[in-house]
């Protein structure tokens, strides 16, 4: 047991809060502040003196590329126009009729002689089987007035020698001849009327195949100007009738129809080399030559019309797209 002057009264014991505090060093505090203020400075300065070099971007110049082509050295003059076919028809019927058969649409390719559509016919095929049978009947009665004409032959013969021979009188005579001239005029008359039916047969063959509407040469349909049902006629001269029924063009015909103006015609040369670009598609290129100048001008535009011929096509070109052409001093 400790005795009383050995206890420590806790009660009286305080902490001082003012007094220096001793780091392991020996340092005081305030020193330590002191050397992290002096620090901060040193690094603020530092990136001071540094931070617009860093922030301060590099002036860049911008080049605009160009491409070029080959052509462009060549190039004497350029003229803007369309793609024209050179072969184009509007294919109608020759007679006025119902459409009953429509075999191609737009886009189709046809041969020549093939099928493109068909009118009503049963009036003209009518007709042709009454002409046909007409027909028949005609030869059959030439049939019959050719063997009434060599009977009339025979008997003429064997009478005229009878009556060389004075045998028979000319009055008898006369009545033989008579009747053999009369057997050779019917033979004539039905020789001219088979000729006559025949014709008929062939018209009413030509009637049905008008009713038949065949391409005219090989080519691509462009547009379908009618439908089945529709009337049709050659000059759609009523108000309900088409026309043509179709328009078909030959695709490798195509060529640039291009104006260019009459102060610089001059430049221009048949079989001069020549460069066409399409505006759908100016990546690609294609060679041609001058074709055709046209040996007028248009008064209004004060242009001459110049007709290009591809070189080379393929199927990007078609009828009215709009075209640029180069005309070149030499060939590429």
């Amino acid at each position: 047991m400790a005795s009383e002057a050995e206890k420590v009264d806790l009660s009286t014991l305080k902490i001082n809060r003012h007094a220096p505090v001793q780091n392991s060093n020996g340092g005081s505090g305030k020193t330590k502040w002191i050397v992290g203020a002096a620090a901060m400075v040193a690094v603020i300065v530092l990136a001071v003196m540094f931070l617009p070099s860093f922030g301060s971007a590099k002036k860049i110049t911008a080049v605009q590329a160009t491409l070029t082509f080959p052509s462009q050295a060549n190039a004497i003059l350029t003229a803007s126009g369309y793609i024209v076919p050179q072969r184009q028809a509007a294919v109608a019927s020759k007679g006025t009729g119902r459409l009953v058969f429509l075999a191609v649409e737009e886009g189709d390719r046809v041969k020549k002689g093939d099928v493109i559509a068909r009118l009503e016919s049963a009036d003209v095929e009518a007709q042709l089987n009454q002409n046909r049978a007409n027909l028949d009947a005609g030869k059959a009665q030439l049939e019959q007035a050719k063997a009434e004409l060599n009977k009339s032959k025979k008997e003429f013969d064997r009478n005229e020698n009878l009556w060389k021979s004075k045998v028979i009188t000319d009055s008898e005579y006369d009545i033989v001849k008579a009747a053999y001239e009369s057997s050779v005029a019917v033979v004539n008359s039905a020789q001219a009327n088979v000729a006559a039916l025949e014709a008929s047969v062939r018209a009413a063959e030509v009637e049905i195949e008008n009713t038949v509407i065949r391409a005219p040469f090989d080519g691509t349909v462009l547009t379908k100007n009618a439908d089945v049902g529709e009337i049709v006629a050659p000059f759609a001269a009523g108000a309900n009738s088409r026309g043509n029924v179709v328009t078909i063009a030959d695709m490798a015909s195509l060529q640039l129809e291009a104006d260019v103006s009459e102060s610089n015609i001059d430049r221009v040369k048949l079989n001069q080399p020549c460069e066409i670009v399409l505006d759908a598609f100016p990546e690609r290129r294609y060679r041609g030559v001058v074709w055709k100048i046209v040996p007028t001008a248009d008064r209004a535009k004060a242009t001459i019309l110049t007709k290009i011929k591809f070189l080379e096509i393929d199927s990007k070109v078609l009828p009215e797209m709009s075209a640029k052409v180069t005309f070149l001093a030499e060939a590429l």
